[in-house]
């Protein structure tokens, strides 16, 4: 019997193996079929082995250990990186069994923050060939590009342009970076085997100055395609996805903030897409506001909401708030009025010249400031708005370090007890605030929570741990769930009942300790819960569902993939 293609196979005894038709190098040099020192001394028979690795059989265990001593002996962030890159393309049962015992400490290394300097340097350290990269030259030929993978049978896809990538911008073919990196949680937090993802860099071009002068750049050196020009080349790439990649569902990630919502909304409805900079930053946020809600004993709708920086990830968190306050129970119109968006000209009025489209949901009418005391006519900067409205949830997600000051905190304590202070920003140097100063600020009152990761923080005898917002809590889930429902369009829906699901999952515990998120290494059972409680969403609102009459958690257990090793039978 089979149980899923690279899973689990189970012989008529209920023997699991592995069925295996490579032997010699072509077998130690795959991948997701080598067991390197550990192939037991049968299996080094039987698949021609003898000779091609050191004598002595080691258990995983004298593996994951020999490795691990590898990782704590690289001296810097970046070479700790290079280091598990490596161990990735040689062995991915072996770097998922390590990521999976180190989450904690090796997390920020395979994303963020690491990450970002890994697609600084990506040219300078290139190893090895991995995924997909697309360029005007060979974007034609994608279904012969495609053949490479037909076996892999593909269900999830990363994408980027390289342009937004995280808070250090267009970063040209480098940012390959990021879909390896996202798609390495994918297989962490929700069980995907890696022979079913596939990271694709879009090479478009970058106006990278620095990058186009360097001689080693490994990426089109030409400026980057915009316009027509752009959207023709977009629109090509999705319908050779669709084509040959029929079951996969595409993350959008890293693009800029204006291709970011035009390429979600122009396809959502082509193939199941989603973007995870606007929709998984806005449902990461949304479960921290609904874990503060418990502390504070009280309602969304008790709540205005101040998102501070309108880009892809400012407008998704104002979104899913928005989703959050339908939910329960406000109308359109009253949702709207409670959520204030401000990007680099201040608070977003419906009136201004070449507002962008998807700014305009939570554009204000200018009569709403009449009467503010303002120092320059027509602008509303972030004090003056805090110092005229009653504002109790102030969200960063400007990149601008340090925006949040002690007189925006001491004025929200005048409208709230207990106000809600989450600077979102990445790298930690963009954050809008550090949690330190935000407890003393607020002298311990205020309910934090960070995008970068941060110790805990005492502060008057009290000890607080710090909650990060990280999407990781968030896409992992969405995938799944999207994948096992063979979900033919990723809905908002499907974001907001996330965002309840990791609410759920911080215990009473952190609560007390003013933390609105669950620890990184629960990343694992945090995915599952947020995939089968969608699941459970879709079975319970879709008479049509194919999920009707499903256990659950048998169609979630078929999908998900533990890295250890399997015995092997050669066919």
């Amino acid at each position: 019997m089979t149980i899923g293609k690279y899973l689990r196979w189970k012989d008529e005894h209920g023997q699991e193996f592995r069925p295996v038709s490579l032997t010699g190098t072509e077998l130690l040099n795959d991948r997701t079929l080598n067991k390197s020192t550990a192939f037991s001394y049968e299996e080094r028979q039987a698949f021609q082995l003898d000779g091609l690795l050191p004598p002595r059989v080691q258990t995983f265990d004298h593996q994951l250990n020999r490795v691990y001593d590898g990782f704590k002996s690289a001296s810097t962030d970046i070479e700790k990186y290079l280091f598990l890159r490596a161990l990735q393309d040689r062995n991915e049962t072996l770097f998922y069994a390590l990521l999976s015992r180190h989450i904690e400490e090796m997390t920020p290394i395979i994303y963020t923050p690491t990450v970002g300097k890994a697609c600084q340097e990506f040219s300078h350290r290139y190893q090895k060939a991995r995924g997909l990269y697309i360029t005007e030259d060979n974007i034609d030929k994608m279904d012969e590009q495609a053949r490479h993978f037909a076996g892999k049978d593909i269900k999830i896809i990363v994408v980027t342009d390289s342009q937004g990538i995280l808070g250090i911008g267009d970063q040209g073919v480098g940012g390959m970076g990021i879909p390896i990196g996202k798609l390495s949680l994918y297989t962490l937090g929700a069980g995907i085997h890696p022979a079913h993802c596939l990271p694709i860099a879009l090479d478009v071009g970058t106006d990278n100055q620095d990058l186009l002068d360097d001689p080693m750049y490994l990426g089109v050196p030409r400026r980057r395609m915009r316009g027509a020009e752009y959207k023709a080349f977009i629109a090509k790439f999705v319908c050779q996805v669709k084509r040959n990649f029929p079951k996969a569902v595409l993350q959008w990630e890293d693009f800029s903030k204006s291709n970011a919502f035009d390429n979600l909304t122009d396809y959502e409805e082509f193939l199941p897409s989603f973007n995870d900079d606007i929709q998984g930053t806005g449902s990461v946020v949304l479960a921290g506001i609904l874990g503060a809600m418990k502390i504070k004993g009280e309602s969304l709708a008790d709540q205005t909401y101040v998102v501070y920086g309108a880009g892809a990830g400012g407008v998704g968190v104002a979104d899913q708030i928005y989703a959050g306050l339908l939910k329960e129970g406000c109308s359109h119109s009253a949702a709207r009025e409670k959520v204030f968006i401000l990007d680099s000209q201040g608070l977003v009025f419906d009136d201004r010249e070449g507002l962008d489209e998807y700014k305009k949901r939570y554009a204000k009418p200018r009569e709403l400031a009449a009467g503010w005391a303002v120092a320059e006519a027509g602008k509303v900067s972030l004090s003056e708005l805090i110092n005229n409205h009653p504002v109790t949830v102030l969200l960063g997600t400007s990149g601008i370090g340090g925006a949040f000051k002690e007189e925006h905190i001491q004025k929200m304590l005048e409208y709230t007890k207990r106000p809600m202070v989450f600077p979102l920003s990445n790298p930690t140097a963009n954050c809008e605030a550090v949690p330190e100063d935000i407890y003393r600020w607020s002298d311990g009152q205020a309910i934090v929570a960070t995008g970068s990761p941060f110790n805990d923080v005492s502060y008057n005898g009290h000890s607080y741990r710090i909650g990060q917002g990280n999407n990781v809590f968030i896409f992992p889930g969405v995938g799944l769930a999207a994948i096992v429902s063979q979900a033919s369009k990723v809905t908002l829906d499907m974001f907001t009942t996330a965002s309840y699901a990791l609410s759920e999952l911080v215990s009473d515990e952190d609560l007390q300790k003013g933390c609105v998120y669950p620890r990184i290494r629960e990343l694992k059972p945090v995915s599952l819960h947020v995939a089968r409680q969608i699941l459970e969403n879709m079975r319970s609102t879709e008479p049509n569902s194919p999920l009707v009459g499903k256990d659950l958690d048998q169609e979630l257990a078929v999908h998900i993939w533990e890295p250890v090793y399997l015995p092997y039978r050669r066919v």
